[in-house]
């Protein structure tokens, strides 16, 4: 299959196996482990957790975080 007819295809997938997708594919590109990786996302994940939880900083929602990328590739 070519790359163009496998990519239309994974876009046709639902959103969970096209993220499954991507992930795997990301993965392979570098075969390196780094074992303390899981821990320090976790570390990470707890951390800005705690900061939205606390208000010290605020979401922004996902349509907006959106519109202002699309502005910025299409250098507007």
């Amino acid at each position: 299959m070519e790359p163009g007819e496998l990519l239309k295809h994974a876009l046709t997938l639902p959103d969970k196996e096209r993220a499954e997708l991507a992930s795997s594919l990301i993965d392979s590109l570098d075969p390196t482990i780094d074992t303390n990786a899981d821990l320090a996302w976790q570390e990470e994940i707890a951390r800005r957790l705690e900061e939205v939880e606390s208000g010290r900083v605020k979401t922004v929602p996902w349509e907006e975080v959106r519109r202002k990328g699309r502005t910025l590739l299409n250098g507007q």
